[in-house]
């Protein structure tokens, strides 16, 4: 795939991101995700306000300098508690506060936050207004295109349009309704159809602000399809699962070498990291190393690597032994299917 971005081209902080994800982007994967790509921009899981203001703040907002640019995303909608939320994000040295205005779950929806605030926009605008008020760094929205069935362009346009005259200027829109009744949040990823057109419209309508769009992409070309209509494009689990994928976004969609040269540096140097996690916490490798099992996905002898190292009888072994052993088991696998086929290439000839 050639560049879609050349040196010309205003940098945009928003063009390519991760999504936030709940149990998955802890700072362990955003670690391992900036081994990969330098420029795109990371998430944190979501937090809520009063996690946040009455919880471990350390075990919430630490995170790793390599990290950046990183944004804090926030689940909450009382106004007072987002912009003291917004004020520790900027003590802490985040990027970016980004308010979660589309998660569907339950247990999100009885905290009054998530996707049901989308039908309080005034609310939501109040909470933007005394973040951007409390501030300095970039306050963004994300947010889907509707609520259960309600279905017209209308509602997702007057919405943005009332959080925009609060001073919101960057919106990321998961380009599917959000259905808060009767589906887990799992099939609200996937059941409610993806619309793009409505996002694209958005951007059409509203040229001065920075709409990102987020729902279903997965292939490059996808990216680059995409960043034809909007400003930016956030990838969610295809990002987890195929890692790998990161490693040409760099060069890709902003026109500068990425640190990734091979895998094999990419898992050094992952390695070197959990070792130096578990000599300063004396806890296991295994919550970080799970976070880069696809590495070596549709290599030869992946899936003997990454039993390995999801193999209990393992986790208590010391990182290089279990390298060694993953390593051996990987090489050993591919030794054995590049004998196959110079076996077969050999009864062609």
């Amino acid at each position: 795939m050639t560049n879609s971005l050349d040196k010309s081209t205003p940098y945009n902080p928003w063009r390519l991101s991760v999504a936030p994800m709940l149990d998955w982007t802890d700072r362990h994967c955003r670690v391992f995700h900036r081994l990969l790509t330098r420029h795109t921009r990371l998430y944190t899981e979501m937090v809520t306000t009063g996690a946040l203001l009455h919880g471990d703040q350390p075990r919430h907002l630490d995170f790793n300098e390599i990290e950046h640019p990183v944004a804090l995303q926030l689940g909450g909608s009382e106004p007072a508690d987002l912009a003291a939320c917004a004020k520790l994000a900027e003590k802490w040295g985040y990027d970016e506060v980004n308010l979660n205005c589309g998660c569907p779950s339950e247990r999100v929806q009885r905290g009054a936050f998530g996707a049901c605030l989308m039908a309080e926009p005034a609310l939501v605008a109040q909470g933007m207004k005394a973040m951007k008020d409390a501030v300095s760094i970039p306050v963004t929205i994300k947010h889907r295109i509707g609520v259960d069935r309600v279905e017209s362009y209308d509602f997702v346009r007057d919405f943005v349009g009332q959080i925009a005259e609060a001073g919101c200027e960057v919106f990321i829109v998961h380009a599917r309704n959000a259905w808060l009744q009767g589906i887990s949040p799992k099939e609200n990823r996937e059941l409610p159809p993806l619309r793009y057109e409505i996002v694209h419209q958005l951007k059409r309508e509203f040229p001065h602000l920075t709409i990102v769009l987020n729902g279903g992409i997965k292939a490059d070309a996808e990216i680059a399809e995409q960043l034809q209509h909007v400003d930016g494009v956030m990838v969610g689990r295809q990002a987890y699962h195929e890692p790998w994928q990161m490693a040409a976004w760099d060069e890709t969609f902003f026109a500068e070498a990425g640190p990734a040269l091979s895998r094999e540096q990419v898992e050094a140097a992952w390695l070197d990291y959990l070792q130096a996690q578990v000599a300063a916490s004396g806890r296991s490798w295994s919550q970080g190393m799970r976070h880069a099992l696809g590495l070596w996905n549709g290599q030869a002898g992946s899936r003997r690597w990454r039993q390995i190292w999801s193999d209990h009888q393992y986790k208590s072994m010391p990182v290089a032994e279990v390298a060694a052993v993953a390593t051996q088991a990987r090489t050993g696998v591919a030794a054995q299917v590049q004998a196959h086929e110079e076996q077969f290439q050999q009864r062609l000839a």
